[in-house]
């Protein structure tokens, strides 16, 4: 691993300091570094790279940040699925494992190649208007069709493989992953899934109908969801960072990716020693 892309919290002074300390760690060891765009100002570099271009160049990718962090990198994972490491300067850090105080005796064990991956399943979500695709994205952790704060209930008819599952009507669905199953879905009163298991989850917001529960499907099947509320402000959300308006009769479709995120796993904890520390499990 000679090309180590950087990608780090914005206007976090602790993530660009160490951020200088990596980049000097690095440079002594002859490795070339790729900072992002927007940070490499700050970290004292001439140069900077956007995201996309990281995970073209990158033999792996080192972010300093929070899980939303690694979100933006993750949903820009290319065919070549570049294992990226994560380092938890924010709140929860579900996705983000290690900690600032490991990030040089981990990395060091990295670029010896003595590490251990796991790989995270992607959604891709299709907005389709009037018939035609009009733009595609990928979600590590979910896509969710929601109203927005003065709307009323909205309708949403969704179909698994060509069958009719049924008409939501609700504040709004959330279509996650294993990996999102512990982001809004949980909040929502989804179930946490282990994020080898290869399934998605769809979690209906606020329903109406009391039974409407969260439901667990195979990761291979293709969801179509229709919003047949009309005129109402409904916005499909990636990753809770980026937003698309929707409109009466607009499809959205949900499948598996082809392309998987590949994390650098801590050799330090599991994910039921995360689910414990972040969640407080057995705690009084």
């Amino acid at each position: 691993m000679n090309t180590i892309g950087l990608v780090i919290k914005v206007n976090t002074p602790e993530a660009v300091t160490l951020g200088r300390t990596l980049i000097a760690w690095l440079q002594k060891r002859g490795k070339t570094i790729l900072p992002e765009d927007r940070t490499c100002e700050e970290l004292g570099l001439n140069r900077g790279w956007r995201k996309v271009e990281i995970l073209q160049q990158a033999d792996l990718v080192v972010v300093l940040g929070g899980d939303g962090t690694l979100l933006s990198v993750a949903r820009r994972a290319n065919s070549r699925e570049v294992p990226i490491l994560g380092v938890n300067l924010g709140g929860f850090g579900f996705l983000t494992e290690t900690r600032t105080n490991e990030l040089l005796s981990i990395l060091e064990q990295v670029l010896s190649g003595e590490f251990e991956v796991e790989r995270r399943s992607l959604l891709e979500a299709t907005l389709i208007r009037n018939g035609g695709h009009s733009q595609t994205f990928q979600v590590l952790n979910d896509a969710v069709i929601n109203k927005s704060a003065l709307a009323r209930i909205i309708d949403l008819e969704t179909w698994v493989d060509g069958q009719h599952l049924c008409t939501y009507k609700a504040d709004g669905l959330i279509v996650a992953t294993p990996t999102g199953s512990t982001a809004y879905s949980l909040a929502a009163g989804g179930p946490i899934i282990d994020p080898a298991v290869g399934v998605v989850v769809l979690t209906p917001i606020c329903p109406h109908t009391l039974t409407n529960r969260p439901i667990i499907l195979p990761d291979y099947a293709d969801i179509r969801v229709v919003l047949r509320t009309v005129d109402q402000d409904v916005i499909l959300t990636l990753d809770g960072q980026e937003g698309h308006p929707l409109k009466s009769g607009d499809t959205v479709g949900i499948k598996r990716s082809g392309i998987s995120v590949v994390l650098i796993k801590s050799p330090n904890r599991t994910f039921f020693d995360v689910l414990r520390s972040k969640l407080r499990w057995g705690e009084r």
